[in-house]
């Protein structure tokens, strides 16, 4: 895979890793053909599942990278870390204050962001969006830092395990978009259709973040710690109160032991590959 791999530029491995992202979506999504609704307790797994990838990811492939090449580039590491990673969290946060989006099971009155009359398929598809653009941008980065070759830490073995892992976390993403969209009255091709959406955005960030650290090296340990804290305010915002919430005798423990599984998948992944 890693031969595969070096034949290309960095935009065009960040445009390959999010597509097989974007893929796995899909896939997920595409269990809606199978199933037209999915048992919240199993959603909280699967929900805490990919908060433990993201959070494995924002540190050993992204956080831990950028304190290593700040300090090469003779930047004061944790200075360099810390203005990323909260400005990451702040992109986040404005994102979210402005983009018209609607969490399940809320009605249309109660979307967020700047007032809109858009469907409410889309408004709802538009949540899980969000998610999306710091995943998307995290494997676009890491390819981009692979290809700066401005520290040792950053290797293609390891953005190919950030692809992984994003990819493992985006399968059961797609089916909690796209089984709920067939719950709320779509049909089945629609809710597909709609589910694999969520995750066109993650090609796009993928190549904007590749192509951005290539031009700009200097910037790199700020776009890493960048993708770290989006990554994280999504898990803290969206994903792991989403797991936690009791619905019709769920067990949000299920959501704890997910989110310990996937934090312990993607920390082989990434420690064992890179």
């Amino acid at each position: 895979m890693i031969l595969f791999f070096e034949k290309f530029g960095p935009v065009e491995q960040a445009l390959i890793g999010t597509l097989f992202t974007w893929g796995v979506t899909a896939l997920g999504a595409s269990l809606v053909f199978f199933f037209k609704s999915i048992n919240k307790t199993i959603l909280n797994g699967m929900l805490g599942f990919a908060a433990g990838v993201m959070i494995a990811a924002s540190f050993w492939s992204l956080l831990s990278p950028a304190i290593t090449m700040a300090e090469e580039l003779g930047q004061i590491a944790f200075l360099t870390a810390a203005i990323g990673f909260l400005g990451g969290g702040a992109f986040l946060y404005l994102v979210d204050k402005l983009l018209p989006h609607l969490h399940m099971g809320l009605e249309t009155s109660q979307a967020e962001g700047v007032k809109t009359n858009w469907q409410r398929s889309v408004l709802l598809v538009l949540a899980i969006t969000l998610h999306n653009i710091p995943e998307g941008l995290a494997v676009g980065v890491a390819f981009g830092a692979v290809a700066a070759g401005t520290s040792s830490s950053a290797s293609l073995a390891g953005a190919i395990a950030l692809a992984i892992g994003i990819g493992l976390q985006n399968f059961p993403e797609g089916a909690a978009v796209s089984i709920p969209l067939r719950r709320e009255g779509f049909s089945r091709t629609k809710s597909f259709l709609y589910g694999q959406a969520s995750g066109i955005v993650e090609p796009i960030a993928g190549v904007i973040g590749a192509f951005a650290v290539v031009k700009m090296q200097p910037i790199l340990p700020y776009a890493l710690a960048f993708a770290a804290g989006a990554m994280i305010y999504v898990v803290i915002e969206e994903l792991i109160p989403e797991a936690q919430r009791e619905e019709g005798g769920s067990k949000t423990d299920i959501a704890t032991i997910g989110c310990m599984i996937g934090f312990t998948i993607m920390m082989v992944l990434d420690v064992a590959l890179a």
